[in-house]
C-alpha cells in the first residue's frame, strides 16, 4: 500500500481530510496526527520545522509517495525549506525538477490562489493561529499570485483550545469569537472575504456566522485544498500513479488513542480506530 500521507499537528488535519476524501474517496489515506507536541501554532520557526520534517520522514519511511501538511503552521514554517532542502536528499539526492519519487504539499497556496475569484473589494481578512500570521506566508502568498489585493491578519490564540475541549458551542465561544471578528473589521473594514487559516476554525463556523458581519464571505480551506490537490494529480500523472487506490483511510497518533478517536468524532461524525505511534 502507498497511501496519500496527511499531517497535522493535531486533530484540524482531519477537516482537510474530509474534504480531500469527500473530492478523491478512490485513494488510500494515512492520517498522522502529532498530538504529543501540538498545539505547534506559538512554537518557533526551528522547531516546527523539525517535528514537520520528522514526520514526514516517517510518513515517506511508510510508504507515501506524497504527503499533505494539513496544518497551517507547519505549511507556514515547514514547507519551504522541507522542499528545498529536505526533499531532494529524502529523494536520494534529485532535484525536484528530476521526477523525484515523493513529494510534500503544503494548504495555503490553494487558498492563496482561488482567493482572487472571492473577493470584490480586494481586500481579504485572515484568521488563523499567531505562528501563521506571524510567518505573513498569506500575504506572502496573496500578493504574490494577486498583488492588487490587501491582507490583514488577526491571529485568534483561543480559538483552537475551544474546538479542542468541545466548548465550540459554548456561550462562552460566542466572546472569544465575536472579539477576533471585531478587531479583524476595525483593522480593514473593507474586508469582503475572510480565509480561515487554521484547519480547526470550520468547528466554529455556526458562531463565526453568527458574528461576521452580513456580506461578508467565509473561506474554509478543505473544499479547496481538496480541489487543488485533485487538480495537481491530475497534472502529475507519475506521482498519482504511485499513490494506491482502495478506499482506505488509516489513523495514527503520538498521544492517546482513545482521546484522539473521541476528538475526531467532532470532525469526522463517525468512530474511528486510532493507533499509537512515534516519530
Amino acid at each position: 500500500m502507498r497511501p496519500i500521507g496527511i499531517f497535522d499537528s493535531g486533530y484540524g488535519g482531519l477537516t482537510i481530510l474530509h474534504g480531500i476524501r469527500q473530492l478523491l474517496p478512490e485513494y488510500d489515506y494515512l492520517y498522522l496526527g502529532d498530538n504529543a507536541r501540538a498545539p505547534y501554532g506559538s512554537r518557533s520557526f526551528d522547531v516546527v520545522y523539525e517535528f514537520t520534517r520528522q514526520a514526514v520522514s516517517r510518513l515517506f519511511g511508510m510508504g507515501c509517495p506524497l504527503v499533505i501538511l494539513a496544518c497551517n503552521t507547519a505549511s507556514a514554517k515547514a514547507l519551504r525549506t522541507i522542499q528545498q532542502h529536505d526533499l531532494p536528499l529524502m529523494n536520494g539526492g534529485q532535484a525536484q525538477e528530476a521526477t523525484p519519487t515523493r513529494r510534500v504539499l503544503g494548504i495555503i497556496r490553494p487558498t492563496a490562489e482561488v482567493i482572487g475569484s472571492l473577493t470584490q473589494s480586494r481586500h481579504v481578512g485572515v484568521l488563523a493561529t499567531e505562528g501563521t500570521i506571524k510567518s505573513g506566508s498569506y500575504n506572502m502568498e496573496i500578493c504574490k499570485l494577486h498583488p492588487d489585493i490587501t491582507v490583514t491578519g488577526v491571529a485568534c490564540p483561543m480559538w483552537v483550545p475551544l474546538v479542542e475541549n468541545n466548548e465550540a458551542d459554548s456561550p462562552g465561544a460566542d466572546y472569544f469569537v465575536k472579539k477576533r471578528i471585531d478587531q479583524l473589521m476595525r483593522q480593514d473594514p473593507l474586508i469582503d472575504a475572510v480565509i480561515l487559516g487554521c484547519t480547526h476554525y470550520p468547528l466554529l463556523m455556526p458562531k463565526i456566522l453568527k458574528h461576521m458581519p452580513s456580506g461578508v464571505r467565509i473561506i474554509p480551506q478543505g473544499e479547496y485544498v481538496a480541489e487543488s490537490l485533485s487538480d495537481y494529480l491530475s497534472r502529475h500523472a507519475d506521482i498519482a500513479a504511485r499513490c494506491s487506490k482502495g478506499a482506505s483511510v488509516r489513523y495514527l497518533t503520538t498521544e492517546s488513542p482513545t482521546r484522539f478517536s473521541q476528538q475526531a468524532q467532532l470532525f469526522l461524525h463517525e468512530q474511528v480506530h486510532v493507533e499509537n505511534i512515534s516519530i
